[in-house]
């Protein structure tokens, strides 16, 4: 099962261009990867552009080769990095919200929210997704890289 995400930057008028995330969005997989891999304004900018993802750290790449109706070839590479669906031939690009209040809209059915703020630093905040009775709220990222 995923643990759906949604990856923002914060644009100097406050607006939020972000992207879908699909697996371990947890601040415990996700928040440390962005912390140690995508830790400036311009490498957030570019994962960003690349649209909608399965996930932002991986040596996994789609071949845009389809082995099933539903299924495209997946392929090992030495390096890491994202796996965007428009690799599969999808049209995902990233959202444009207006404010943090759209960005942070519950009907978006993600779990946790990333944005790189104007202050040039990680946020996450969980959604509470499966809670109706319970808002948005800041969860601290974990310090320290994974193995990868």
């Amino acid at each position: 099962m995923a643990t759906r995400s949604r990856i923002g930057i914060q644009l100097s008028d406050n607006s939020i261009l972000s992207v879908y995330h699909h697996w371990d969005g947890y601040p415990q997989w996700l928040g440390r990867i962005l912390k140690t891999h995508y830790n400036t304004k311009e490498k957030v900018a570019d994962l960003i552009d690349g649209g909608d993802m399965s996930s932002a750290w991986t040596n996994e790449r789609w071949t845009g080769k389809k082995i099933a109706e539903y299924v495209t070839e997946n392929v090992e590479v030495e390096e890491y990095g994202p796996q965007y669906y428009s690799q599969r031939g999808e049209d995902c690009p990233p959202r444009y919200d207006e404010s943090i209040f759209d960005f942070l809209d519950k009907n978006n059915n993600e779990e946790y929210a990333y944005v790189w703020t104007v202050n040039n630093e990680w946020k996450c905040l969980d959604m509470h997704s499966f809670d109706d009775s319970k808002s948005p709220e800041v969860v601290e990222i974990p310090d320290g890289a994974l193995a990868v």
